[in-house]
């Protein structure tokens, strides 16, 4: 740490004494915590709807309202169209995607249940389970991920119980990007009568993803990652009579059936209480069809090539470890790595004050996956997520700043 702490300060001495005749440009390379910048027609939506709407989704009847609850309704086409739903109806807003993901998980487990997960796994699905494990009597079994890591199929085969409820699954890693195998685990999901919740989070946005191709019961997402919209948003699809299994987690207002005291079986309005972040779902609505307009398949193959450009250059920095799959092609464009000689910490903060270059270190909300790849002893990683906004350029004047830091901790 000594030798670490040395080096950090005299490659600052070093570089920020130059910094004020650097480019001013900002380099963002966090997409897989939020991205940025979004298209302007997001911002442009949430203006107008603060601005010149101002009113509530589905609670009156005035222009006004009417025009807030079209654009609420649009989105949540255009969400169910992305996902290859049934109907709109599936497709639960909340408020981000730790949200849907409690909302599943509390919603379907009862005393007894007995769950599979992975190693893998964000917070937002291992947090969940423990609190479910302690104080509702629900076991729960974790598969590996081997080396790259992929949860394998076999394991997951292997781990089914009697009492098996729930097999629940991120399609990405948010530390590696590996793309795991959702189809595959659909599929076995589907043969022993369990229900399959997949967490989409890493991979909405960024590749075409379609429910019953990948036969899932629930999915959860954020909106504000690779689905481009404004923060507080997130979804769950739910897949045809999986709402007669999964509880509301919450009560009160809806707008409709006033006369009940008690909440409505009818979708979405079962597990949507009180009034819905209407600027945001506005601002999510322009991000769907920017991405429609350009098209997922296409956003896929130039993340896919901005993701392979960045791990070539990385394979050219001497003693750096990068984590996860060889290929780009199997995976998300996430990408983890340890550099010698610095600490993780340190290195995203010489990258963040002497360049201008904003990524994330530490443990990334997924302590188990870090014990996997044995990095949450040393601090976790540095995380590269790529987004739609960047470029080449910006690839490769992160390989040479990498470069640099890790000459000068070397010198």
């Amino acid at each position: 740490m000594i030798r670490q702490a040395t080096a950090f300060r005299v490659f600052s001495a070093a570089i920020l004494a130059n910094s004020f005749v650097m480019a001013s440009n900002r380099i963002y390379l966090d997409h897989a915590a939020t991205s940025w910048p979004k298209p302007d027609s997001v911002y442009e939506a949430v203006q107008r709807c603060m601005r010149d709407l101002g009113a509530p989704a589905g609670r009156s009847s005035y222009t006004e309202a009417n025009e807030v609850e079209r654009l609420v309704s649009a989105t949540r086409r255009s969400l169910s169209r992305l996902l290859g739903a049934d109907h709109s109806r599936q497709i639960i807003f909340t408020s981000n995607g730790s949200d849907a993901l409690n909302l599943a998980i509390h919603g379907l487990l009862g005393p007894g249940d007995h769950v599979i997960t992975s190693q893998a796994e964000h917070n937002s699905i291992l947090r969940p389970l423990a609190y479910q494990a302690a104080t509702n009597d629900v076991t729960v079994s974790y598969v590996g991920c081997g080396q790259h890591g992929i949860v394998s199929p076999d394991e997951v085969r292997a781990a089914i119980q009697d009492r098996t409820r729930l097999i629940a699954l991120t399609h990405a890693s948010n530390v590696t990007g590996a793309i795991q195998p959702a189809e595959a685990v659909g599929q076995l999901a589907r043969e022993h009568g369990i229900v399959f919740l997949l967490d989409a989070a890493q991979t909405l946005g960024h590749q075409p993803v379609d429910v019953k191709q990948l036969q899932v019961d629930l999915l959860a997402g954020s909106g504000h990652k690779g689905l481009l919209g404004p923060l507080g948003t997130g979804l769950l699809y739910v897949g045809p009579g999986i709402e007669t299994q999964l509880a509301p987690s919450k009560q009160g207002g809806t707008g409709t059936d006033s006369h009940s005291e008690l909440q409505p079986d009818s979708l979405p309005e079962k597990y949507e209480v009180g009034n819905l972040n209407v600027p945001a779902i506005a601002g999510w609505g322009a991000a769907v069809e920017f991405l429609s307009q350009r098209g997922l398949q296409e956003i896929q193959v130039q993340l896919c090539e901005l993701t392979a450009r960045l791990l070539s250059g990385l394979r050219g920095i001497p003693g750096i470890q990068i984590f996860g799959p060889v290929g780009s092609e199997h995976r998300v464009p996430v990408v983890s790595i340890s550099l010698p000689g610095v600490d993780p910490q340190e290195a995203a903060l010489m990258l963040d004050s002497a360049y201008q270059i904003q990524v994330r270190s530490g443990l990334h909300c997924a302590p188990r996956m870090h014990r996997c790849l044995e990095t949450d002893s040393r601090g976790g990683t540095i995380r590269l997520s790529l987004g739609v906004m960047n470029t080449s350029d910006q690839v490769d004047t992160t390989v040479n700043a990498l470069k640099e830091i890790v000459t000068s901790a070397a010198s």
